[in-house]
């Protein structure tokens, strides 16, 4: 059973019981919701007044309501009620239920039919899953009970009300089956059967025939309809007949065609022979009139520009003749002539058609000279680039209300500034797609920095070496960073350079010289398009200023911004149909300036953003992540050279101030001085991170021309010479062309402070150069980390071994080796390398170096005798203690045996195992680097003296065998270094004398010179003797300058 609710919601048709509102649906009158019926002659009843809430009664029409039911939005009512009960009996309300479950049936409609069983979206699972979802087995077939009687109830009442109104039912059919067979069958006659008659009713017939609207055999048996002739037929009330008229239409027809052939000619002959004559009088009179209208048509398909303007001027003076025969009838208040009337009219008519076509082909060539863009720079456009001038004196003849010389000037400007601001976003889009895929890549390792180092020859790369200067993927950045500032600045083929073409041809139309060639027009009315307003000079004046501006911006926002984080650009579609402002604009308008490079955006592989490690590249945008100062300083220098050019050539423009904003050279100078300063602070940061890593170009192979250094001088040379090259053409803003050529140069001189970076930079550099050299002298392969993978020797690249009889490959394993010949390329740096480019820097850049060179001086002085101590303190040491486990040894100065001289002895051992060490020093040393063997042999015979006179001083005393050995000792020692005795030796070898004295007595001093003689034979043997092996400390023969054989006691 329902409840009283949902009873009233059906009764009065609302959603709820407590309105807030009157429902609109209420406010229309119950009249307008029926259907209209048929207007007939019949009086319509007096309509009287209703109260306002008539709406909520029953109508009393005879359409059917039924409670509850929905109406569409047309006003249509269906049979599906907004709520109905349960069907199995459980709940009052479907809806109520389905609310409380919380699903949103009152707004959804289609959700709410599939619950409601007169529906036929119906859906009996979705019903029983969400009304009952939650009843037991029990619940579920009392419902099926409930359903099963309801349906019964239904059936039985629907069979009551057919049974007690069934003759009405036939009654109702057989009348109208007999009206439909009256109106069909007109013309056709009845054949009954003898005998036949007209039954009654029969209720199994009329059953039968409910379903056709043909008569039953009940009603009619045995009736046949006998055809009728075809005369008949015409007067049936059926289509086919057309209701009856076709019987006499066609008769008529046939006599009205059969009067027209037989007296038309006689009766229209004259009057038609007439009028053929005075069509023909006039056409022959006005020929040229009927053929303007088709030469213009055919000059238009032809493209007959000439041709338009001759019959467009021609049909003019046919209208002007027009309109001077009807002036002149108007001023003598004439009447026209039939001959003047049929003038005017076909005037009329030719001008119309004329008009007509000369406006559609304005109409095509406002568009064609809108979109009529070019470049003068690009080869075979020189014809192109004078159509716009065609079309302007086209349009200018045939006269327009507008001025084509600004409305081209107008599109131009607007398809340059579209296609400068997509330019200019699209590429810093694309840069940044490089330097994220970069950024997100492994850091190059050193052996292939060692590589690019490397790649720089005496006079720098030239060619196809500069791809060896970075990695393939840096030297990619920098080629598209290069293309893109070409294709934006260069005023040969660039955007910069259409800029500069459209303001000359702007300055030619504002000062009058391009309109000398136009035309003036039809009776000079096109005069008023050949000066151009001052609206619309300032107008182009702004224009042009903003173009300037634009490219300002970007370059200046490029390089003093940091990366920029949307690159969503690349994701939008580029427009492939011109914009509103920009009429007919080509597709290349809409094209990256790099559409042909290698740059291929691949929307499946989008780089991350760059992670913050802190590098110092991560502030610049311009600037390849893990990018060598090499390429960055070359590639910048180009950079910065073509902006400087394009600041120079924008100034030249002279273009006038607009507004508030500063004068456009002051502008594009600062412009200048804020890229420069940029790419210097990205070249000194990248030097310094180079100069860490400087100590790579050290491979330990020979200089081809020098055996006793190595490849590290040159190789360093030419990495800081093409560096100050470049700095110095980024700083200075020239190139191998000159100095600007331009009216107006806004380059001006660096700053103190940008020299000043670079002064601290190229000092600094070589200050971590000369450290690095040191550490790998000590170090060996330690000092360039694990990822120094070697094969073979230390740190010997290879594949670079030149074949030099074998000096081209250096043992590096070993630190003397290493020590030897960095302190030759130490002395190399000092004497030459530094110096060279201490001056180099010095005339690039316009400044003295006085202090830095005194300190780098005593740096590299100071490196040295590092270098120096490092690799003698260890045969030092050696020696000093030889010596002291010499003299100290019982063995030492034995007494002589019975019979023989104190002075008839040999050295002790230690000197000839001080003497072999140092033949070894020698050896490595001549061979490795000839020209440190003196320095490094007179430091270690300094050193030996002054053990010897150390380990002297502590013995107690000195006994005359004692005194003799040790006299023996340092003579034979002083005399074969002789060639690397200093004064510093010679005189701790007579101080040695001196504390050999002093711890003897005086009668060891007496018997000593009785047996320097004696000792003189001993030493002059013993040289003889030690002459071969000894050989490499004797001095070379040329100039001889020989050394004292004696010294001291013995001299």
């Amino acid at each position: 059973m329902e409840s009283m609710e949902t009873k009233l919601l059906n009764k009065y048709n609302i959603s709820t019981l407590y309105p807030s509102q009157w429902p609109e649906e209420k406010d229309r009158d119950s009249d307008e919701e029926d259907e209209p019926l048929p207007r007939t002659t019949t009086a319509q009843p007096i309509r009287r007044s209703k109260s306002r809430y008539s709406v909520l009664e029953s109508s009393g029409s005879y359409q059917r309501r039924l409670p509850g039911a929905e109406r569409s939005r047309d006003g249509v009512e269906n049979l599906v009620q907004k709520d109905e009960g349960d069907a199995l009996g459980m709940y009052p309300s479907v809806v109520q239920v389905l609310r409380q479950r919380g699903l949103p049936v009152e707004d959804d409609v289609k959700l709410r039919n599939r619950f409601l069983l007169s529906s036929t979206t119906f859906s009996p699972s979705l019903f029983l899953s969400q009304v009952h979802s939650s009843a037991s087995t029990d619940s579920l077939l009392a419902g099926l009970d409930f359903l099963s009687r309801s349906i019964e109830k239904k059936s039985a009442s629907l069979k009551i009300l057919v049974e007690s109104n069934f003759e009405r039912f036939v009654g109702a059919k057989a009348t109208i089956d007999r009206v439909y067979n009256e109106m069909r069958d007109v013309g056709k006659e009845p054949e009954s059967p003898p005998g036949a008659r007209r039954p009654g009713h029969s209720r199994g017939a009329s059953r039968s025939s409910f379903s056709a609207r043909n008569p039953s055999g009940v009603l009619s048996p045995g009736q046949q309809l006998k055809p009728v002739p075809n005369e008949k037929k015409k007067n049936a009330l059926v289509k086919e007949s057309e209701y009856g008229v076709q019987g006499i239409k066609v008769p008529l027809t046939e006599v009205a065609v059969k009067a027209e052939e037989v007296w038309g000619p006689a009766l229209g002959g004259r009057e038609k022979e007439a009028t053929l004559k005075a069509i023909l009088a006039s056409v022959e009179k006005s020929r040229g009139l009927f053929e303007v209208g088709s030469a213009i048509q055919d000059a238009i398909r032809r493209k007959d520009h000439e041709t338009i303007v001759e019959e467009y001027s021609r049909a003019r003076k046919y209208a002007e003749d027009a309109r001077y025969i009807v002036e002149q009838a108007s001023y003598r208040q004439a009447p026209l002539s039939d001959a003047d009337i049929h003038q005017v009219i076909v005037t009329a008519r030719m001008w119309a058609d004329v008009e007509s076509q000369i406006e559609s082909f304005k109409r095509d060539a406002w568009r064609r000279l809108a979109g009529m863009h070019f470049a003068k720079q690009q080869p075979n456009e020189e014809i192109k680039s004078e159509q716009h001038m065609e079309l302007i004196s086209l349009m200018l003849e045939l006269g327009v209300e507008d001025n084509p010389i600004w409305i081209w000037l107008l599109s131009r400007y607007d398809y340059l500034k579209s296609r400068l601001t997509g330019t200019c976003e699209r590429s810093r889009v694309e840069i940044e797609i490089l330097r994220r895929h970069l950024a997100n890549a492994e850091k190059p390792s050193l052996r292939m920095l060692s590589t690019h180092l490397r790649s720089v020859a005496a006079g720098g790369p030239r060619g196809g070496e500069l791809g060896k200067l970075d990695s393939v993927k840096i030297i990619e950045f920098w080629e598209h960073v290069h293309a893109s500032m070409t294709a934006l600045l260069s005023t040969n083929g660039g955007l910069l350079g259409e800029i500069i073409e459209y303001w000359d041809i702007a300055q030619s139309f504002i000062s009058g010289r391009a309109q000398k060639s136009l035309p003036m027009g039809y009776n000079n009315q096109s005069s008023v398009h050949h000066q151009l307003s001052p609206n619309h000079i300032t107008e182009l004046e702004k224009g042009a200023t903003e173009l300037a501006n634009i490219i300002r911006e970007h370059l200046f926002g490029f390089f003093s911004d940091p990366p920029i984080e949307d690159i969503s650009l690349l994701f939008s579609p580029l427009p492939t149909t011109p914009t509103p402002t920009t009429p007919r604009t080509p597709l290349s308008a809409a094209l990256s300036p790099t559409a042909g490079s290698r740059f291929r955006f691949d929307p499946n592989n989008i780089p991350p953003p760059s992670p913050s490690r802190g590098e110092t590249w991560e502030k610049y945008a311009f600037w390849p992540p893990h990018s060598n100062a090499l390429s960055g300083s070359h590639y910048l220098s180009k950079s910065i050279i073509l902006i400087g050019n394009a600041a120079n050539e924008m100034a030249s423009l002279r273009l006038p101030e607009m507004g508030s904003l500063s004068r456009l050279d002051e502008a594009l100078r600062m412009l200048v001085g804020a890229v420069r300063e940029r790419c210097v602070q990205a070249v000194c940061a990248a030097w310094n991170a180079d100069a860490e890593n400087l100590k790579v170009l050290e491979d330990w192979t020979r200089d081809p021309e020098r055996k006793d250094i190595t490849n590290m001088p040159a190789r360093f040379l030419s990495v800081q010479s093409f560096l100050l090259a470049n700095l110095q053409k980024i700083m200075y803003v020239t190139g191998s062309e000159g100095g600007s050529k331009t009216a107006v140069d806004v380059v001006v001189p660096p700053s103190n402070k940008l020299l000043q970076m670079a002064r601290a930079q190229f000092v600094t550099s070589l200050y971590r150069t000369f450290s690095g050299m040191v550490e790998c002298a000590e170090k060996g392969r330690r000092a360039l980390g694990r990822e120094w993978e070697i094969k073979g020797d230390d740190l010997t690249v290879e594949g670079d071994g030149e074949d030099n009889g074998g000096w081209g490959k250096v043992d590096a394993g070993k630190q003397s080796t290493r020590l030897l010949l960095t302190l030759s390329n130490m002395s190399e740096f000092n004497t030459s390398t530094a110096p060279h480019l201490l001056t180099q820097f010095e005339t690039l850049f316009s400044v003295q170096l006085t202090d830095e060179t005194t300190r780098i001086r005593d740096v590299l002085q100071q490196l040295d005798s590092q270098l120096f101590k490092s690799y003698t303190k260890p045969h030092i040491q050696r020696i000093t203690s030889t010596i002291q486990s010499g003299i100290f040894s019982p063995s030492w100065a034995p007494s002589p045996p019975r019979g023989k001289s104190v002075a008839d002895r040999d050295p002790s051992p230690y000197v000839f195992t001080i003497l072999l060490s140092l033949v070894i020093v020698h050896t490595e040393v001549s061979t490795t680097s000839p020209s440190l063997t003196p320095r490094i042999l007179r430091s270690l015979f300094e050193s030996t003296t002054d053990a010897l006179i150390t380990t002297f001083s502590k013995l107690q005393s000195c006994s005359l065998a004692a005194l003799m050995q040790a006299t023996l000792d340092v003579e034979f020692m002083a005399q074969t270094l002789s060639s690397y005795t200093t004064e510093k030796a010679s005189q701790t070898q007579t101080d040695i004398y001196q504390v050999l004295d002093q711890k003897t007595d005086n009668a060891a001093r007496v018997r000593l010179q009785d047996e320097l003689g004696a000792l003189r034979g001993v030493l002059k043997r013993l040289r003889e003797g030690t002459r071969a092996e000894f050989a490499c400390f004797r001095r070379a023969k040329r100039g001889t300058v020989g050394g004292a054989e004696g010294v001291g006691y013995v001299r």
